[in-house]
């Protein structure tokens, strides 16, 4: 039984020995003129600056939180619950320290062209996606090599969703804020191109690219890989289930060790073929990380001596992934009518542009959820409640692959960033565009895998939870819908999604507001900025959105710990189970609807910049830019941090589970 934590462990650094790899050969590239170099380094220092602030007041909430579990549980969860705080934040910080280096270099090689720009793009991109996978395989494994239980495991996977809330929240309103501000003004107001140097906001969009998705993602993942993996083996130590499965605690390791190898092996795939099909170039290695983790999971299966009806649970969880992923790409993607039809509704303004966005939204949640539903049936007729648990792990098989295809997005981005400001070549900016324009489509898919697997992860939690309060008290608790104490509980959960994503989206339009201001402020102030003989003051808007995005990621975290301490007290166990519940089902909802939102409003404005409907600067250019402001705190700020919001309140569920059995209301 060790042995298995002690080859998770080992593969967890073969993959953290891949990325470091991964980082010599991009580092070893040329980073481009002296001009692509200074833009590249204001990117980078403003992006580490936020990084270093943003982790200094998380450290405060880290260690007042590790002294209470400690007084409270004792040293396993309070050890557990920092050491997956560290490396989710550790997790962040590497894809955002990568591609910030990638970026520079993607402008400079798409000089060769797009196979190479591609090339060094997709591994930037790895490096995050090894990482991120390797740290969370790492910090299950050697605390379950150390403790043998999976119940003191739990501090660990609430310190890495608590982080990673943190980190989703605060980088999505500094992109977002800096993004909204930079287009209102310097595309709308002044008509001049996206990344522009004489605007004042580009750097500041740019270094959000990197806080937001690259940091944002890596942590949010890591927290979903630890969390999930966790669930399922703490329905493992549930006496039925452990009796039904040989090495039921052992099997979910094990699955994250092929699905690791699967990970690396998928890289290799990524080429570009004859057909210069980039999402097709990038699929391949999706396809086959897919395909390696499914002969890697049967050959588990037949190793641990288990049933092959936990192979085909496994099975239904890579089948989900892949359903998703179309799903997504069909309604966010320019290539199909979904994306079509809101650029075409752009021609009569920004109104009609708005009204068919939210439909097309509002449908894109259809499929998914009928998706999710067919494989939670499917995976519990195969193998219980344990079955839903190893197919939301197998799942994460594709994480590391799916990680590379989000953080590939912010570094092509940014790449057309540098391009636009240095004055390349047209042709390079037409490289780095049709990387980008990809770029838009894999960060909606990856938001989208992160969306199911979170639900299917959560319904797992969920059990565990009910299992943990279960065990606690000698008299069944039933969580039923004739219960008005339980009903109430799904109203406040269902509740919970729609109160934090009012919270986000007002902080991006408070922070966009200064921005604007800004920028209007120094191209009226500033002499010559408009006609490109002075320099815009860029520092001062990546101060406004650092601060901003601080100050306002603390009540999101807040609200996320207090619902659920407050229900589990005041109206007790039952209405906190109803509360998770809620929180789940309203959450997976209403996060699919804004990330598909937001995603098609983009694309869909990419499509008309693309030369459609009178192209750049046409009057269906400026409706669709509008579009696009809207869906940009939809699809990269608040829609994202629904999945920590969710992980985050079952976890704390799980760890104060004692606490709420001992103090919580007895009136109900």
């Amino acid at each position: 039984m060790v042995a298995v934590g002690v080859l998770a462990i080992i593969v967890s650094l073969v993959a953290l020995a891949y990325a470091g790899y991964l980082s010599l050969r991009i580092l070893r590239l040329p980073a481009g003129s002296e001009k692509m170099q200074e833009i590249a380094r204001a990117i980078k220092e403003g992006a580490m600056a936020y990084m270093a602030r943003q982790y200094k007041t998380i450290a405060l909430f880290a260690v007042g939180i590790t002294i209470l579990l400690w007084a409270v549980f004792g040293t396993p969860i309070a050890v557990g619950f920092l050491f997956g705080a560290i490396l989710s934040g550790i997790s962040g910080f590497i894809g955002m320290s990568i591609s910030v280096r990638t970026n520079v270099r993607t402008a400079e090689i798409a000089k060769k062209g797009l196979r190479e720009a591609l090339d060094v793009a997709f591994k930037g991109g790895s490096v995050t996606g090894m990482a991120v996978v390797g740290l969370a395989l790492f910090a299950v494994s050697v605390l379950y090599t150390i403790y043998r239980d999976p119940a003191l495991l739990v501090g660990l996977g609430f310190g890495a969703s608590l982080i990673s809330l943190f980190a989703r929240v605060g980088g999505g309103i500094f992109t977002k804020a800096a993004d909204v501000g930079a287009d209102l003004v310097g595309k709308i107001e002044k008509g001049i191109p996206e990344d522009d140097p004489r605007n004042p906001a580009t750097i500041a969009d740019n270094v959000g690219d990197n806080v937001g998705d690259c940091a944002g993602m890596g942590a949010d993942l890591y927290e979903t890989y630890v969390v999930t993996l966790l669930a399922a083996m703490l329905l493992a130590i549930i006496p039925s289930v452990s009796a039904a499965v040989s090495n039921a605690v052992e099997y979910p390791l094990l699955l994250g060790v092929v699905a690791i190898i699967g990970s690396i092996i998928g890289t290799w795939f990524v080429r570009l073929g004859k057909s210069q099909n980039i999402m097709h170039a990038l699929y391949k290695g999706l396809a086959a990380a897919g395909i390696v983790s499914a002969v890697g999971f049967y050959f588990v299966t037949i190793y641990t001596g288990n049933s092959l009806s936990l192979f085909f649970a496994a099975l239904v969880g890579l089948v989900i992934t892949v359903l998703l992923n179309v799903i997504t790409e069909y309604y966010t993607s320019t290539k199909f009518r979904p994306v079509k039809r809101i650029a075409e509704a752009s021609v009569t303004g920004a109104g009609t542009n708005l009204i068919t966005g939210l439909a097309v939204g509002l449908q894109s949640t259809l499929l998914p959820v009928l998706v999710i539903s067919a494989g939670i049936i499917t995976a519990y007729l195969l193998g219980g409640v344990y079955g839903i648990a190893i197919a939301a792990v197998a799942m994460l098989s594709l994480t590391g692959v799916i990680i590379a295809l989000d953080s590939y997005g912010p570094i092509t981005d940014n790449a057309g960033g540098i391009a636009e400001m240095a004055g390349l070549d047209k042709d390079v900016r037409k490289i780095t565009d049709a990387l980008d324009a990809v770029g838009n489509t894999t960060k909606a898919v990856t938001k989208g895998y992160a969306i199911g697997s979170a639900a299917l992860g959560a319904l797992a939690l969920f059990v565990a939870f009910t299992h943990e309060v279960g065990s606690a008290v000698p008299e069944e608790i039933i969580f039923s819908l004739t219960d008005p104490i339980v009903v109430v509980g799904l109203f406040i959960g269902a509740l919970l999604p729609f109160i934090f994503s009012s919270i986000c989206m007002s902080a991006v339009g408070s922070s966009a507001h200064k921005i604007v201001v800004e920028v209007r402020r120094q191209f009226k102030e500033i002499k010559g900025l408009m006609e490109g003989k002075a320099k815009p003051e860029y520092g001062k808007c990546v101060d406004i959105v650092t601060r901003a995005a601080l100050k306002n990621m603390i009540v999101p975290a807040i609200i996320a710990i207090a619902a659920p301490l407050l229900v589990g007290l005041l109206l007790g166990i039952k209405a906190l189970g109803g509360l998770l519940i809620g929180v789940i089902l309203s959450g997976l909802l209403l996060a699919l609807f804004m990330a598909n939102t937001g995603a098609a409003w983009d694309n869909a404005k990419k499509y008309i910049e693309s030369g459609a409907y009178g192209g750049k600067g046409s009057e269906a250019h400026k409706a669709a830019v509008v579009g696009d402001t809207v869906g940009d705190p939809f699809k990269d700020t608040a829609g994202p941090a629904l999945n920590a919001l969710i992980k985050v309140i079952n976890t704390f569920a799980i760890v104060f589970a004692p606490l709420f059995v001992a103090y919580g209301s007895r009136l109900f």
